[in-house]
């Protein structure tokens, strides 16, 4: 058995599996450049560390049902002069999700606010964090049907578990009593624990229609809010934009530039007033 034989079976013992996949290159750089011990050993490592990393990150994507990898970069700030990009840029810093603040995005169908959410997410994720997504309608469904079946508190741990959890289309379709109390619990159990991401286009004033009860609606907020970034999204939809680019909606169907609910105030993580 030659040395490169018996190192190949020596990394498969090992389960190196990306050095063994780039041996012959590594070897090779290294005889062109002749680094020292330490450099080729390093080079060598950080292979295997770099791949490890990429199986790592795309595991946790996997696991963060996310319906789509959006980010930051793909977002066309100047079709949304509304957003205010330095509000965006804190909260890429992720400092909300280490001080278990949430975010709401608030805005009319088509603005972005899913997009900006799963960025977030997808930024919380390279960072080492858990998140996990679901549609507001899913998500209650879930845990209305684990509640029937008397296994609520099992089911409840799969949505605290996550450091950050995405929670979209809140108010597209109204609660049940049933799904308003679990909503509510839910909230409840991630107050101070663990961030949440919200997007709706219902300004907060309306959500005592989605919840069917004013009451359990201010007590929702009360903790939703308590610690939080509103973004308040007024202008276009985007799926609109490419429509009209594509010539599929006549100049005089086009819709205007409306603007979405008026900006909310709310107490950001850092303990002061910010409008949405």
């Amino acid at each position: 058995m030659t040395p490169i034989e018996k190192l190949r079976t020596t990394l498969a013992t090992l389960s190196l599996t990306a050095i063994d996949a780039r041996l012959e290159a590594l070897l090779e750089t290294a005889a062109k450049k002749e680094p020292s011990y330490a450099e080729f050993l390093a080079e060598v490592m950080n292979a295997e560390a770099d791949a490890r990393r990429q199986r790592y990150l795309k595991a946790r994507l996997q696991l963060a049902h996310l319906p789509y990898l959006k980010t930051f970069q793909q977002f066309d700030f100047s079709f949304q002069p509304s957003i205010d990009e330095r509000q965006i840029s804190e909260l890429r810093t992720l400092r909300f999700v280490h001080e278990a603040a949430n975010v709401i995005l608030q805005g009319p169908p088509g603005v972005g606010k899913t997009h900006l959410a799963v960025a977030l997410a997808e930024a919380a994720i390279q960072a080492g964090q858990a998140a996990y997504f679901m549609t507001a309608h899913d998500l209650v469904a879930d845990l209305g049907r684990a509640y029937r079946e008397g296994r609520l508190d099992r089911r409840l741990r799969v949505y605290l578990a996550p450091k950050v959890l995405i929670i979209d289309e809140m108010g597209y379709l109204p609660l049940d009593d049933l799904g308003a109390t679990i909503f509510f619990q839910l909230v409840s159990a991630r107050y101070e624990r663990g961030s949440i991401i919200l997007t709706s286009n219902k300004s907060y004033g309306e959500w005592g229609s989605i919840f069917g009860d004013p009451i359990i609606a201010t007590a929702i907020l009360d903790r939703l809010l308590h610690h939080s970034t509103t973004i308040n999204i007024r202008g276009d939809s985007y799926r609109l934009k490419e429509r009209r680019k594509a010539g599929l909606i006549p100049l005089q169907d086009q819709p205007h530039n409306q603007p979405a609910e008026p900006p909310v105030s709310a107490t950001n993580s850092r303990g002061k007033r910010s409008n949405g």
